[in-house]
């Protein structure tokens, strides 16, 4: 009998891919998505690409605040883990509007543990985008209401753990996610204005923006542009495959990792490397600094590679190569261009 993984916000990005790493591992994998920003044909290219293994995965559209549906879906089947991906992660709008992050965000989160433990499935891999809080300060600190939630979410399992120790929670930490499956079928599709570097950047190659705004370019860097951890995104899906598998392990408890590739890459030399990649020429606008942008981030990966045995495998070009044979095949994302106006 395979392992049977509920993989929460699994129509997103990162979580489609995770998806499809599953079910090409053996895995069973049940989708909750409520497709605020994702879309279902993510999940339908998923099922394709996984061949005869796509009939192991099945797609629920359900909001986590949302208990008594979740509660029927947890009554229905037995989950070996969770993988929670779903919340909202747009900073910007999170600044505009953090009523509404803290509700879906912390909300959804508290609802499905309550039913995760009501059902006895206490195995759970969460996952923290670094690059939104500084980590490196003591206490921890977030920059934006978003990157709060992602905080207190993390306080929230520990104290769990703490509370009851039958509890199995992965942490996992990373950076700056990008590229696409190498069939160019699935990838990122971001809902109205990119919160990331790529897809503006895959946006201009492909005409629908005319110009890269580059913000900040008096850095203390090489050609001052801010530098970043940029992890090919299918290298992060087996990150979280290795973790799934770590939740075997009866030592676990409350772990925290770091998934990225140890090696940072500045603005300019990813612009670079997309055009080399993709034979077009990227207009760049210069910005000044944006508020909470930090100069040089990357990964400390050794705790990963050493009890996760997982390691990234794919390099800047592959990542650009990715990226732009899903932008170049699917210029307007999922959707047709009428649908995304």
């Amino acid at each position: 009998m395979s392992s049977s993984i509920l993989v929460t916000g699994g129509a997103g990005y990162i979580g489609s891919h995770t998806v499809l790493q599953l079910l090409l591992g053996g895995y069973k994998a049940v989708v909750v998505d409520n497709l605020d920003n994702s879309s279902e044909i993510a999940v339908k290219r998923v099922q394709e690409l996984a061949g005869e293994h796509g009939s192991n995965l099945s797609f629920h559209k359900i909001d986590l605040r949302d208990k008594p549906a979740l509660e029927k879906l947890f009554a229905s089947e037995k989950f070996d883990a969770v993988i929670h991906f779903a919340g909202l992660k747009a900073v910007g709008e999170s600044v505009q509007k953090p009523l509404m992050y803290y509700d879906n965000n912390l909300i959804g989160t508290i609802v499905l543990l309550e039913v995760m433990a009501a059902h006895g499935c206490k195995n759970q891999l969460f996952m923290v985008g670094r690059r939104w809080y500084h980590a490196q300060r003591n206490p921890i600190s977030a920059t934006n209401p978003y990157g709060r939630t992602k905080l207190f979410i993390e306080e929230i399992c520990r104290d769990i753990y703490q509370s009851d120790s039958t509890w199995k929670i992965i942490l996992l930490r990373y950076f700056n996610p990008v590229g696409a499956h190498p069939s160019g079928y699935i990838g990122e599709d971001p809902r109205g204005i990119p919160n990331n570097l790529m897809p503006f950047v895959q946006q201009v190659a492909v005409g629908r923006r005319p110009a890269l705004t580059v913000f900040g370019t008096d850095y203390g860097t090489k050609d001052g542009t801010g530098v970043r951890d940029y992890i090919h995104v299918v290298d992060l899906a087996d990150g979280h495959i290795a973790a799934v598998n770590k939740l075997a392990d009866p030592s676990v408890g409350c772990e925290v990792y770091n998934l990225g590739t140890g090696k940072g890459t500045s603005v300019l030399e990813m612009v670079a490397a997309f055009e080399k990649a993709s034979g077009k020429k990227i207009p760049l606008v210069t910005a000044g600094r944006r508020p909470g942008d930090a100069e040089i981030v990357y990964a400390s990966t050794d705790k990963a590679e050493r009890e996760l045995n997982w390691k990234a495998k794919y390099g800047v070009d592959e990542m650009c190569r990715d990226q732009w044979n899903w932008a170049s095949k699917n210029p307007y994302g999922y959707e047709a261009p009428e649908s995304t106006n």
